[in-house]
Formats: C-alpha cells, structure tokens, sequence
C-alpha cells in the first residue's frame, strides 16, 4: 500500500470516529466540556441535500473551527450502498437516535441537543440560502443562554 493510500485510509477512518460512536460517550463528553450536540443525519451515499450540506457547511474550515471549538458533532448515517454500510452496532445506535430525534425520517436532518439529550433546535433538509454564518448564529443562541 502507497502512503498516499495509507493517508487517506487513515483521513476515512478519522473521519468515521468524529461522526460516529457510542451516543453515551457523545453525552457524557459534551457534559465534561459543557458544549452542546449537533446530531445530523444523513444519507452519505444518496442523498444530495445531505453531500452538499456536508461540503457546503460541515466542511467549510470556519464552521469546523466553530464545531470544535463549541460542539460535539454525532453523525447518524444511513448508507444505501453496501460497500458504504456501517457495522450493525452503529446501525442500531443510529435507528434509536432517528426514532427519538427524527421520527419523520427527514434527510437533512440537524438536531442541536443539550448534554441531556433534550431538543433545543431542529433544521430540516438543507436550504441552499442559509449560510455558515446563519448555522453559527443559530447555534449560538441556545449557547449563550
């Protein structure tokens, strides 16, 4: 294997343990840093709304700045593909979560959670007019309560 290789396996991989895992460890860790949760699910590999929020907003280097700094993200995905599917214990652990915080079965789907796992916000689908400033500014409202 290349090194190349070698570093985008480990950039997947890194990228699998900050939006995905135990949803208790989620909890327990934002009350420790006293953050709040933002929960997004999505399709990875066929939702469109979902890869360009993801690209749009996710991966835009001032919100990263601004998720690391005042969240703790926890992405429940929901790959069609299976090459894409995820190991059934974070399956379940994404079902349990889209039963509590997204029983429509909205993809885009964002949840801003307090440490508790109450609801404090919801943004469904994604709205191609609301920017990464507008998600920093909504956020913050629930931060500086």
């Amino acid at each position: 294997m290349t090194k190349r290789n070698l570093f985008l396996l480990g950039v997947l991989i890194l990228a699998q343990l900050v939006y995905a895992g135990n949803w208790d460890d989620t909890k327990a860790q934002a009350k420790q840093e006293n953050k709040l949760i933002l929960l997004k699910f999505a399709g990875s590999d066929w939702c469109g709304p979902c890869i360009q929020l993801q690209k749009v907003i996710f991966d835009d280097p001032v919100f990263e700045q601004f998720a690391h700094d005042k969240l703790v993200l926890f992405k429940a995905d929901f790959p069609r593909l299976k090459k894409n599917q995820l190991p059934k214990e974070q399956q379940a652990i994404n079902d349990q979560l889209a039963e509590t915080y997204n029983p429509e079965g909205e993809f885009p789907c964002m949840v801003l959670i307090d440490a508790q796992g109450n609801t404090l916000r919801k943004w469904h689908g994604y709205d191609k007019k609301h920017t990464v400033q507008d998600y920093m500014v909504d956020v913050n409202a629930f931060i500086n309560k």
